[in-house]
């Protein structure tokens, strides 16, 4: 399958990422957005990223703007100094999916390029490029990354985290040395764990099995009081509790959201409805998979007269800020990207002054999510499985009385979501952004969620087999 556009970003395989296909998108973007500024380009640490970026900044400069190389940073923290400069950027990263895999996040001075902003880029594809004096010098810019990192040790203080002790799984996250610094500089005490020079894959929102377990060893072997860590180019979050328990990256959206006094809350419609349970947010608007969507309800409310402090967030954590904040230290500028290390710290925040991470998660409305995928499965399979479910209510019910389960309502809006009679959810959709077929469930208890979850999973394999 050709490089496409996903939920976020251009991704496809290394081998079809050309020099000519990344120059032919770089030159759609420059002519269908603004550039502001110029453009800011960082990358991950995957072994294909140096060169795709370099393919970047040199398509760029040949198309006459002016280039600033960030080096390896979090996607936030590109996006962060872009916008302060006014620039348009572009992270070159495959975020969680496999390392043979990789992509380009496009922003606009103003934020994530939108749905509509994407549709352009395509359109720009078919129109010839007009020839262009070359750019300046590509300049480096070494610092994005630590003012990206100050922004929360300045909105929160040196002692928010005093008395902590913190593993960080490293792996091959390009934001892993931040992310210790950045917690340090909170006051925790912070150790290192499984750091990796090879490229390590991680989904936070479907863990595999063997991450699980390694997470649960080192807990007990560590005396800690949570282990912390993102996704390859740090826009998702992953926390567990002292004993390793992993924490649901909705249940740290509401919990950061609440932390912040947010008023209105975007999130997809496959987050835990523990966000409407108890009333503490005025208005949560449900949007579709994948941060432009979120994005766009967020900046539509906004626009409104009653708006209100907005944020957003997704099921895999990322956390997106759209008012000015006050943190507990100083002020915490809005941030209109996916994010890591606000969800991470905010919680942790908590944590402290509530008898530590497990307590302040139970004190959450009992509902839980679990996500997996079935992989390697081209996109033309998964689409049609969701399609024949989607209009054949008795192969729905088949399906379900697998589960035990027996259907209330079928959404469409995003794949297809199902509530149950037993007021559980089962959604299942194509991915957006690799050759995979996604399953979420909602439960009362995370080993109901996760039950219905490989149940659910094993009786799809078994219709695409």
């Amino acid at each position: 399958m050709p490089p496409k556009f996903g939920t976020s970003g251009l991704r496809g395989l290394v081998v079809d990422l050309t020099p000519d296909l990344v120059a032919a998108h770089l030159r759609a973007f420059a002519r269908a957005c603004p550039m502001g500024a110029g453009l800011f380009v960082a990358r991950d640490l995957r072994p294909s990223s140096p060169a795709l970026s370099a393919g970047v900044m040199a398509a760029a400069r040949a198309a006459g703007l002016a280039v600033t190389d960030c080096g390896a940073i979090p996607t936030p923290a590109l996006a962060l100094a872009a916008g302060a400069a006014g620039a348009a950027a572009v992270m070159v990263t495959g975020s969680h999916i496999p390392t043979e895999r990789n992509g380009l996040k496009f922003y606009t001075p103003a934020g994530e390029i939108t749905k509509p902003q994407e549709a352009t880029i395509m359109a720009a594809l078919a129109t010839p490029a007009s020839p262009a004096a070359p750019g300046p010098a590509v300049v480096r810019n070494g610092t994005a990354g630590a003012a990206y990192g100050a922004r929360y040790v300045t909105a929160y203080g040196a002692a928010a985290l005093a008395g902590l002790r913190l593993g960080v799984w490293s792996h091959s996250a390009v934001g892993r040395d931040l992310l210790r610094a950045v917690l340090a500089g909170l006051g925790a005490d912070v150790v290192e764990l499984g750091r990796s020079a090879r490229f390590t894959p991680v989904d936070t929102e479907a863990l595999d099995p063997a991450t699980v377990a390694q997470l649960r060893t080192w807990a007990a072997r560590g005396n800690l009081d949570a282990i912390a860590s993102t996704d390859g180019d740090g826009d998702r979050p992953l926390l567990s509790d002292a004993a390793g328990q992993v924490i649901a990256g909705d249940v740290l959206g509401q919990i950061t959201a609440a932390a912040l006094g947010a008023e209105v809350v975007a999130t997809p419609v496959s987050s835990n409805t523990g966000v409407e349970a108890d009333g503490r947010f005025g208005r949560v608007i449900r949007t579709r998979i994948g941060s432009p969507y979120v994005i766009a309800m967020m900046q539509a409310s906004a626009g409104q007269a009653t708006a209100g402090r907005v944020v957003g967030y997704e099921a895999n954590g990322g956390f997106v800020l759209g008012f000015a904040a006050a943190g507990p230290a100083g002020p915490l500028p809005a941030l209109m990207t996916r994010d890591a290390l606000l969800p991470l710290i905010a919680t942790l925040v908590q944590a402290r002054g509530r008898g530590g991470l497990a307590a302040l998660v139970a004190a959450e409305p009992a509902r839980f999510t679990a996500a997996g995928r079935l992989r390697d499965v081209p996109a033309e399979r998964a689409q049609a499985l969701v399609a024949a479910f989607a209009a054949d209510a008795a192969v729905r019910a088949d399906f379900l009385a697998t589960l035990g389960e027996a259907e209330a309502s079928a959404d469409h809006a995003d794949g297809l979501r199902l509530t149950l009679k037993s007021g559980r959810f089962v959604h299942l959709r194509p991915s957006g952004n690799a050759p995979e077929l996604r399953f979420y469930t909602e439960a009362e208890t995370p080993q109901v969620a996760a039950a219905l979850l490989a149940a659910g999973l094993g009786q799809m394999a078994k219709a695409l087999a």
